[in-house]
This record gives C-alpha cells, sequence and structure tokens, in this order.
C-alpha cells in the first residue's frame, strides 16, 4: 500500500519494483498481495496500460490503516489490543517520547 500510496497510480510491475529496490519479493508474490488488497477493497483496478491492470488506492490512507491494524490484532492478539500494547511495552522498542505519547492518549481517552 505505501508504493501505491506514494505512486498514486502503480502496475503490479512498478510495485515490484519498487520492492525490489528494498528486498528481493518474488513478482507472483506481490500480484497475490495485490488481489489480496483488491478483494478487501483497499486498492482498485481501472483500465490496463500496455495491459497491465492499473491500482489506485480506494480508500483514504488512515482508513486503510486502521483496518489493516484491526486485522492485524484480531489474528494475532485474538482481537485484544491491550495484549498487543503489552507487547510493545514490554518489548522495550519504545523510546520515552513515544511512551509519553501514549499515556497522553490514554489519558485523553479516561477525560
Amino acid at each position: 500500500m505505501k508504493v501505491v500510496w506514494r505512486l498514486e497510480t502503480a502496475t503490479v510491475r512498478d510495485v515490484y519494483e519498487a520492492l525490489r529496490a528494498e528486498r528481493t519479493i518474488a513478482y507472483t508474490t506481490v500480484m497475490t498481495m495485490m488481489r489480496i488488497l483488491e478483494e478487501k477493497g483497499y486498492v482498485k483496478k481501472t483500465g490496463s496500460s500496455d495491459r497491465a491492470f492499473v491500482y489506485t488506492a480506494a480508500r483514504p490512507r488512515q482508513q486503510v490503516l486502521g483496518a489493516m491494524v484491526r486485522d492485524f490484532v484480531d489474528r494475532v492478539f485474538d482481537g485484544a489490543p491491550n495484549s498487543l500494547l503489552l507487547h510493545l511495552a514490554k518489548d522495550n522498542t519504545l523510546t520515552q517520547k513515544q511512551r509519553r505519547t501514549i499515556e497522553k492518549l490514554l489519558e485523553q481517552m479516561e477525560e
């Protein structure tokens, strides 16, 4: 999704090339992921450019990120967001600034 958001319109080849610049990935994997993203309604496929479908984001970034996080929490943490927060806190990868931000968010939610 980051590649599609950055490019605004992208073919599977465009996404593949962008990802391949960062790490090794199979073209068929990108193709499968684009299909899954389309099925979930995150991207939409339009006409073709040189026989290749062109994908665009179907929903705003924040809406998609929220849905992806909820899906992740459901699948990995059995729908319990507190388990995710506990894992992040115990992992000690949060900076002091990130911890303060979370504390402020929690305080705001209590008000």
